[in-house]
């Protein structure tokens, strides 16, 4: 429930928010509440990722990206990811989730999310996403392209550790 709370409130505030263009760092502020806790008492290994969703979310809305990719009848979908837990995270601690796209190629869509307190940073999340159509099938590169159209030219490059990355994981069997 917490996490549709949270959900809520992030798509209530956007009108307050500043508009990100689909290349820029979305930063949202958080704090771990007492169910986002495992047995040992910090925030679960899973949340993390849960709040990733929050933060591609937020980064979406702001861009405007969300409305265009619902228009296009298309939707995200992570098709997988890696995480490094640096620093645990305690009870009621404020903390900053920034989410950033990193780029794409012809096999996904490359983002990272961070997880920081004022000292810092406590996880890493990195991230190969796709879009599928509502009416079936996967948005190829050429697609991808032209939707993004002038945005393409602001485009970094995706690292190259992380295109071997996401090599080594599509040929998992």
């Amino acid at each position: 429930m917490n996490l549709y709370f949270r959900l809520l409130m992030l798509y209530l505030g956007q009108w307050r928010r500043s508009k990100l263009g689909v290349w820029s760092t979305g930063t949202k502020t958080f704090r771990v509440m007492p169910n986002d806790l495992d047995l040992l008492g910090h925030m679960n290994n899973g949340r993390y990722l849960t709040l990733c969703d929050l933060g591609r979310m937020d980064l979406m809305l702001r861009s405007g990206y969300w409305k265009r990719l619902t228009a296009a009848g298309w939707y995200p979908v992570v098709a997988g990811q890696m995480v490094s837990y640096r620093r645990s995270l305690n009870p009621f601690q404020k903390f900053q989730l920034t989410s950033r796209m990193l780029g794409f190629d012809e096999h996904g869509v490359y983002i990272e999310h961070t997880f920081r307190t004022r000292e810092h940073v406590c996880a890493q999340v990195h991230l190969r996403a796709r879009f599928l159509k509502k009416s079936g099938g996967k948005v190829n590169d050429d697609e991808l392209r032209a939707f993004l159209g002038s945005d393409l030219a602001a485009m970094p490059e995706v690292p190259e550790w992380l295109s071997e990355w996401a090599a080594s994981t599509r040929s998992l069997r």
